[in-house]
């Protein structure tokens, strides 16, 4: 079967539109809920699910993303256990690109092998290393998968190291459109045309551009520039403000639709 993320940039691609990328803390605040999330979020235009695993010591997320990792800690979230929830919205008929998003650490204590060998098994499309740099990316981390390995290239990023980055990336490239951590921001960065007309020139996957993005507006900006729009902390941050309400899941996708839709329409 075709990866589901190559699946579903080639579809963009033929439809003429460009792609939303949803981030979510796995675990947060249970994974029931994470669970309830992806259908919800599949149903309300979510074409790649960012499932972020749980880390106390999460270095490049600012205090929203902080928070949900350390709800999800207090639920008991291991990265086994999102393994797990993801096996079972794929046998309740998940159809969307899932990408797992984590600091290495419970990757070491998972056990690097057997951890892409049960993600692919559980249906995991991609992964997504948020500490692990490419020219470290060698020997016992250089495994055969049908998980594709997504890279991170930042504004700062030299033109030599976007090179190494692209050739060694799959599925697609996240461009962070600023410096600093995850979070809302008031406007979108101003020098992504020049980052993404960079990475164009060293690779021909798709880039999907986050960090920052929050509002409807602010998406159709920033995927108009790209193939694709990330937005993380801004459902995060809802999440956490919902998360204890009886209808918390629709009240989420409620507030992703629009947003996903303004990435679907950007020209």
């Amino acid at each position: 079967m075709q990866n589901r993320i190559d699946a579903t940039f080639q579809r963009l691609r033929e439809e003429g539109r460009k792609g939303f990328v949803a981030y979510i803390g796995a675990g947060d605040p249970n994974l029931e809920a994470t669970e309830a999330l992806a259908f919800a979020l599949e149903e309300a235009g979510v074409d790649v699910l960012e499932l972020g695993v749980p880390f106390s010591d999460p270095l490049a997320d600012g205090i929203v993303n902080q928070l949900a990792a350390q709800r999800g800690l207090d639920a008991g979230t291991t990265l086994r256990g999102v393994l797990g929830s993801v096996r079972r919205v794929r046998e309740r008929g998940l159809a969307m690109a899932l990408v797992i998003y984590t600091y290495m650490n419970p990757v070491y204590r998972y056990g690097f092998a057997e951890f892409l060998r049960d993600a692919e098994a559980a249906g995991v499309d991609g992964v997504l290393f948020l500490d692990l740099p490419p020219d470290e990316d060698r020997g016992e981390f250089d495994i055969p998968s049908g998980v594709r390995r997504i890279r991170l290239i930042a504004p700062t990023t030299p033109p030599a190291r976007v090179a190494q980055l692209a050739r060694r990336a799959e599925g697609f490239i996240y461009y962070i459109s600023r410096e600093g951590v995850t979070g809302e921001q008031a406007t979108v960065a101003t020098n992504i045309a020049d980052g993404v007309a960079a990475i164009r020139a060293a690779t021909d996957l798709p880039v999907a551009i986050g960090f920052g993005v929050s509002t409807p507006e602010q998406a159709r900006e920033v995927a108009a520039q790209a193939d694709a729009v990330v937005v993380g902390s801004a459902i995060v941050k809802r999440i956490g403000e919902y998360g204890k309400e009886p209808d918390f899941v629709r009240r989420v996708a409620d507030f992703v639709r629009p947003l996903a839709a303004a990435a679907r329409d950007a020209r």
